[in-house]
């Protein structure tokens, strides 16, 4: 199996927006955020969104197995290392031209290509490993990529918005709170920027407001009471100050139920025929299964947001 060049000289910490240093968590939770941005599914009239998810999907893969990590760790090394020798021989060919000097730095050239070949043919054989075995760590995190895809568009299908319109029901509010002095020109590290990306994950934010009056304050309006809830539920803010959420109008009485609807009731097709009792069973079924993956998607987000904040 042939590796893709490409990858072998693409910056791989820099294609996540990560440093050389990040953990396996951040290197995760930045592949997520860049690559909900460029989904296949999300951007079918991109026709350069597969070939950077694709890149994206490969550059977790390596940086989520700590050996093949340590071999692209070691190329990139080398060529740093490389082009700094580069640098200063190209300086100094411009102060001398006598030919013993074009032999040394000849010899040194080829030491350092044949250097950096032997540890490249170490990062290929290690990617090859990868691609056979499957990378783990990649399979889970297009899983979570195409669970929370499904689950926007779901909330985009008309019907299933539950918005502020014809029917006179109350758009979900939550209460944001957070430490912040007065003095604190940051606003204790939440400016509406920052809100909007913690918050927007769970959903479409109809509103955002920030008290100007008690710091450390702020209301917002989602567009629907799934990603209030989800919020509520899941989200810890930032980890040096974290948030404090609650209901302020549109709770739900009751929690959604994942079990299927009443069996002595018939759905019906959007022109108004009763659907076979086949095609109800298959409607059943897959309700049942989305809730399932839609339970497993918060526990595993609720998961990851609490091994963080006690990182």
């Amino acid at each position: 199996m042939a590796v893709d060049k490409e990858l072998l000289e693409m910056d791989l910490y820099g294609l996540l927006g990560v440093g050389e240093k990040a953990s396996e968590k951040e290197v995760k939770k930045a592949f997520r955020q860049k690559a909900l941005t460029c989904h296949p599914d999300k951007n079918p009239d991109k026709p350069r969104a597969a070939e950077i998810f694709h890149q994206l999907s490969q550059a977790l893969a390596v940086l989520t197995d700590a050996t093949a990590r340590a071999a692209y760790d070691r190329v990139r090394r080398a060529r740093q290392q490389a082009a700094e020798r580069t640098q200063k021989l190209d300086e100094k060919r411009k102060k001398v031209k006598l030919d013993l000097e074009a032999r040394e730095r000849e010899a040194q050239t080829q030491e350092s290509e044949e250097e950096e070949t032997k540890i490249t043919r170490t990062l290929e054989q290690e990617i090859i490993r990868l691609w056979e075995e499957g990378s783990r760590q990649l399979e889970e995190q297009q899983r979570l990529i195409q669970e929370q895809i499904r689950l926007e568009r779901e909330q985009q299908i008309p019907g299933k918005q539950e918005r502020n319109g014809a029917e006179g029901k109350v758009t979900p509010k939550l209460k944001l709170r957070w430490k912040c002095r007065k003095e604190d020109e940051t606003r204790g590290g939440y400016s509406e920027d920052v809100l909007l990306r913690i918050l927007q994950k769970y959903g479409e934010v109809l509103n955002l407001l920030i008290s100007s009056r008690k710091t450390g304050s702020a209301v917002v309006e989602f567009a629907t009471v799934k990603a209030a809830e989800m919020a509520v539920k899941n989200e810890v803010g930032l980890i040096n100050n974290p948030l404090k959420i609650s209901w302020l109008e549109g709770q739900p009485q009751h929690s959604p139920s994942t079990a299927p609807p009443d069996s002595t009731s018939q759905p019906r097709t959007s022109q108004g025929s009763v659907v076979s009792e086949r095609d109800y069973e298959s409607l059943v079924m897959m309700r049942m299964r989305q809730a399932a993956e839609r339970q497993q998607l918060i526990q595993q987000l609720q998961r990851e947001d609490e091994e963080e904040s006690h990182t």
